[in-house]
């Protein structure tokens, strides 16, 4: 564990090293707010929902969401408690207020790569955006020092199995088919 916080560590300092600037530092804080909790995902599936073409799509994306978070942040960052790094390091200067709990995974991360795996696959014009969406959000969470790489990744692999089961569930519920039979009623 020690060799990976090391690594971690290192990474987090270059990207700071490399990459400060004033545009990244207003960019990547917006981009935090934007996604606290999963608002911009949340906000995404309930609009999904008023068009009868892409309520499946909206009721899966929100699917994946309450697996995301129930996985992510109600389990395993109990489970697994892995300070954050500006804990660690305390001497790097916040840019946005210090946020609780554990690092891994990283909720934003997990829910971003869940929202984009669903509309990859049911809406892939959208599933593009979401997709550079959600590589600066998992970018924004190493700027802003409050995850590390390996929590970042986990997060995203996490979200993507959390979008494959809500794909897989509605699937296996047939849920447009009911959609589809409701449609003609």
């Amino acid at each position: 564990m020690e060799s990976i916080q090391s690594f971690d560590l290192s990474l987090l300092n270059a990207i700071q090293d490399t990459f400060r600037c004033g545009f990244l530092d207003v960019f990547t804080v917006f981009l935090s707010y934007l996604t606290t909790s999963g608002i911009i995902w949340i906000v995404a599936g309930v609009v999904l929902l008023f068009f009868r073409k892409t309520r499946a799509a909206g009721i899966i994306l929100l699917m994946a969401l309450a697996i995301g978070y129930l996985t992510g942040d109600v389990l395993l960052k109990h489970l697994v408690n892995r300070p954050r790094p500006f804990t660690v390091n305390p001497n790097i200067v916040l840019l946005i207020k210090q946020p609780s709990g554990a690092s891994f995974p990283s909720t934003h991360s997990t829910l971003a790569a869940a929202s984009t795996t669903v509309l990859l696959v049911k809406k892939r014009e959208l599933g593009f955006i979401a997709l550079a969406l959600t590589v600066c959000i998992a970018f924004s969470r190493l700027y802003l020092y409050v995850h590390y790489p390996t929590v970042v990744l986990c997060g995203l692999l996490l979200g993507v199995l959390c979008g494959a089961a809500a794909l897989l569930i509605a699937k296996a519920g047939k849920l447009e088919n009911r959609l589809t039979k409701n449609k003609s009623n």
